[in-house]
């Protein structure tokens, strides 16, 4: 996707990651690590980004990235080595400049269990000024695309 080219149907957008834990994901006491959640939210988000059509390479030519101010984990149950996740993305929050959002990521296990909630506040940064920005006006539709939660709020 070029910058400017819009996705408008939702439906477009995949919000769901799959992957299995792996042993470099466990820790001592032999469950999933606390950064490993980090890390499997910070891949869905990439990975819904990329799917409304923020990707690296795009991304790069409207010289922008997106940056975090707060990552929350509410821990629901353990995860264990081999089990596989699903992350589930949703937009809860977004201003109209499209400059600042917010991410709910539930975490499930391959038997259905609901075993975390990740909730990210962010913005995007002009990675030349290093200063927070808004979006080109051309790809807030883009940005907008993305499946949202049903409490869902403007800010």
């Amino acid at each position: 996707m070029t910058p400017g080219e819009q996705v408008n149907d939702k439906s477009m957008v995949t919000n769901q990651f799959e992957t299995k834990v792996l042993w470099s994901h466990v820790d001592a006491n032999r469950h999933v690590r606390h950064s490993a959640y980090a890390d499997f939210c910070a891949q869905a988000r990439i990975n819904i980004l990329e799917a409304a059509g923020f990707g690296m390479e795009m991304l790069q030519s409207v010289g922008l990235g997106p940056i975090l101010f707060r990552e929350e984990l509410q821990y629901l149950r353990e995860i264990r080595p081999g089990d596989n996740v699903k992350v589930i993305t949703y937009l809860t929050r977004l201003n109209a400049s499209g400059s600042r959002w917010s991410f709910r990521h539930e975490l499930y296990t391959g038997d259905g269990s609901k075993v975390a909630i990740v909730n990210v506040d962010g913005a995007w940064i002009d990675l030349q000024k290093r200063k927070l920005t808004g979006l080109p006006e051309q790809l807030i539709k883009s940005f907008d695309a993305m499946p949202r939660s049903e409490d869902f709020e403007v800010i």
